[in-house]
């Protein structure tokens, strides 16, 4: 029997018929708690700022009379360009103060990939940075929905509007419209393994949906208030510790950014640091120092090079972490240790997608399993199940899958509404009927006997070698434990006797130098620890493995290059 069914059986969702980002996140602060820091700001050139709720709910009000006067209504899609800085955070709670849909779009996209977005998503209207601004201005003559440009840091042209004029000529009162729990409030399109992205629509209700793995995954117990809506019931709470500064790389524009760490320590009345700069090992460590950083959301790999460029951090820096979590990629035993060894903090790691964000992790309510994905947080009822819809047995692998209800029976509030204008797609990311179904996430896993998941890697990203099913991220993690690798990658190459061979692409760490020499030893450090038929028969070193900008490892690029290679009968370089 599941030692931990009481827990699921307590947590009970009730979610209200109305509901507001604005409002939890913003609009409740501003008038109990004003004068409390929301956003604290740094760039690379070093600097600072900060701003209260009370300031982030008056320019969020000015804002939204300003988008009302360009004519953006109720159900409109507003682009946002911008990195990690106050005026993102403005920028959603306004959006959603008018009932519009915020479409988070990365600033280190190119034309074509904002021409998509842009186009597909109809949106009337784009807020961005000065940088983003020419590419925007060079593709209006294609884009015929997008009215109006409001340009931050920049210099407006003819027919543009600039942030802080725009603002400055609007009154700080606005009233916002009523908004259901199922109405939309953001379209992220997803960076996908296959076809174009799809755009993601999430509801209001979503930000609810993953504030049961939030809490948990930060330590946050006993924290008030609980999630509205819902009902959680918490083993011994232990009490936060203040002040309570959260900290991501992640950018805002994606669901790591937005969903695991803006909004939801906005959600909780707490401090955010946004720093507009490229990521660094000591910068990261620095930033956490500095600003005395308590909670954090790093993916894997960043803390892989954290971990490679200081093994030591604590020799040199003092910091006060108290949680971090983790996603993206599994993080495996190594990085699991040298958190805890080294940080002082057990990593959580937590596993969903855009469309079901947040629904697994490791956390506080029961002890982590290093280099499991941990369980699934209340409130979500998590399988893993067979090409047919029936649940696997503990031991054998599968699709990881979330219902559409708990295990009460209750619809759980994190699920997406559908993808944009791609009804046939909504349906296919579906296997059952209507409400009860499950909602494949293309992951492979297995569950053991007490309910804890095993990453096997993207369906996709499995192969066969010798008749062996292989998954590539067992091998990268034992490589990783080698300390001349700071990232790696494996992917099948095709051969004819075997069908496919196990290859590695890997990342030296400093100071280590690609030789004959080392492969035979990396190999050598595989075959030690994982099964025969796993080590890699082929090594290349590349300076950096191709990543998405959630920082994601795109290995079908790699996965194709063998391909080509294959096909043309080109050898590895080197």
């Amino acid at each position: 029997m599941d030692s931990y069914a009481g827990l699921y059986a307590a947590f009970r969702w009730q979610v209200p018929e109305d509901f507001s980002i604005a409002e939890a996140c913003c609009g409740r602060w501003a008038r109990e708690q004003a004068s409390a820091i929301a956003v604290r700001f740094e760039n690379e050139a070093g600097f600072q700022a900060h701003y209260s709720y009370g300031q982030l709910q008056r320019a969020a009000n000015r804002l939204a009379n300003a988008l009302q006067r360009q004519g953006v209504q109720r159900g409109d899609r507003v682009a946002i360009l911008l990195p990690q800085c106050f005026e993102t955070a403005v920028a959603h709670i306004a959006i959603n103060q008018l009932g519009a849909v915020a479409m988070p779009l990365s600033i280190l996209f190119g034309p074509e990939a904002l021409e998509y977005r842009l186009r597909d998503s109809g949106a009337v209207l784009a807020i961005a940075e000065g940088g983003t601004v020419p590419a925007l201005r060079d593709l209006r003559p294609q884009l015929p929905d997008l009215r109006r440009l409001i340009v931050v840091s920049g210099t407006a042209a003819e027919n543009e509007i600039e942030w802080m004029t725009a603002l400055q000529a609007e009154d700080a009162r606005f009233c916002a419209v009523k908004t259901r729990a199922d109405d939309a409030a953001i379209l992220v399109y997803t960076s996908g393994t296959t076809g174009p992205p799809k755009g993601a629509l999430i509801p209001q209700r979503a930000l609810l949906g993953n504030l049961s793995g939030f809490i948990a995954s930060q330590n946050w117990f006993g924290f008030e208030p609980f999630p509205a809506g819902a009902q959680p019931v918490w083993p011994e709470p232990s009490p936060l510790q203040l002040p309570t500064i959260f900290w991501s790389p992640a950018d805002w524009a994606w669901t790591g950014g937005l969903m695991d760490a803006l909004l939801p320590t906005l959600y909780f009345g707490r401090t955010i640091l946004g720093f507009q700069g490229r990521f660094a090992p000591e910068r990261a460590f620095e930033l956490m120092q500095r600003h005395g950083v308590t909670h954090s959301f790093l993916f894997p790999t960043a803390l892989k090079a954290m971990m490679k460029a200081l093994p030591e951090p604590r020799l040199r820096y003092t910091l006060k972490l108290q949680a971090i979590m983790s996603a993206g990629e599994a993080v495996g035993d190594a990085v699991f240790g040298y958190c805890k060894d080294q940080l002082g903090v057990t990593v959580n790691e937590m596993f969903g997608q855009t469309e079901i964000n947040y629904v697994v992790g490791n956390c506080m309510l029961w002890p982590a399993r290093p280099g499991s994905m941990g369980r699934a947080y209340p409130g979500h009822r998590v399988a893993v199940i067979d090409a047919a819809g029936a649940v696997c047995p503990a031991g054998v692998a599968g699709d990881v899958a979330v219902h559409r209800r708990d295990v009460h029976g209750d619809l759980d509030p994190v699920f997406f509404l559908g993808y944009w204008g791609q009804s046939e797609a909504t349906r296919a990311k579906f296997t059952g009927d209507a409400d009860d179904s499950w909602c494949r996430t293309g992951d492979m896993a297995l569950m053991d006997a007490d309910g804890y998941l095993w990453y096997q890697g993207r369906s996709d990203d499995m192969f066969k070698s010798a008749g062996y099913r292989i998954g590539p991220s067992e091998i990268e993690n034992c490589l990783v434990k080698h300390e001349a690798v700071a990232n790696a990658a494996v992917v099948p190459k095709p051969d004819a006797e075997r069908g496919a061979l196990v290859k590695a692409y890997v990342v030296l760490a400093p100071g280590f130098t690609a030789s004959p020499a080392l492969v035979r030893a990396l190999q050598a450090h595989v075959k030690q620890r994982l099964a025969p038929y796993e080590y890699p028969k082929e090594i290349e070193f590349i300076e950096a493995l191709p990543m998405t900008t959630t920082g994601k490892l795109q290995r079908g690029i790699l996965r194709l290059q063998e391909e080509q290679r294959a096909q043309t009968g080109m050898t590895s370089p080197g």
